[in-house]
């Protein structure tokens, strides 16, 4: 079975962004950008929310073609343009997108059904509202939490109240020359 990993920049008092949706607090190292391009090696697919969608679709299947393309750049974009994406949005239509699926009901059993296909891991990537949703269902099985060195004291969390806890278990963690850190957990579900 592929594993669903989600991959989140927080601050460290948890918000993934601003309250208002800003980013720019995230200082988004090489280094950082090389580190994710090693975990996407493992997937061949990418999930988001469609805000998150839009956001990282804008930027990234031309950002390897720009001129001074760092090394990460040119292989996260390659990495994007073959990704399959999965869009979990009730707004948007599959019409024109190439190698999309969109999803728009029964979202946790349509991840389940998409998780038994073969395939390489999936990757969520942003998209809080979609990751808190997934949560609650115990979806996801595996979380690189990315913190970073700021406190916003107000924004949008990654975590929100739920009816159940996670067990995790600590596998991995990535100390970063920018002061990030990365911490890696598996769900616990013995």
């Amino acid at each position: 079975m592929r594993k669903l990993v989600l991959l989140a920049h927080t601050s460290l008092d948890g918000f993934v962004a601003g309250a208002e949706g800003e980013l720019d607090d995230f200082d988004p190292g090489e280094e950082n950008l090389q580190f994710v391009c090693s975990l996407a090696q493992e997937a061949d697919s990418a999930l988001f929310g469609r805000r998150s969608y839009e956001l990282l679709n804008y930027y990234w299947p031309k950002a390897k073609d720009r001129p001074n393309a760092s090394q990460g750049t040119i292989a996260y974009s390659t990495w994007y343009n073959s990704a399959k994406k999965i869009v979990i949005s009730r707004m948007m239509t599959p019409g024109n997108l190439n190698n999309t699926t969109v999803i728009s009901n029964d979202i946790p059993n349509e991840i389940r059904k998409i998780k038994n296909q073969p395939g390489k891991d999936i990757l969520i990537f942003g998209s809080p509202a979609v990751s808190q949703l997934l949560m609650q269902h115990d979806v996801i099985d595996s979380y690189w939490i990315f913190v970073n060195p700021i406190i916003f004291g107000r924004g949008i969390p990654l975590f929100k109240e739920m009816s159940n806890k996670i067990k995790l278990t600590l596998v991995a963690t990535k100390p970063f020359s920018n002061g990030e850190f990365g911490l890696c957990y598996s769900a616990d579900r013995k």
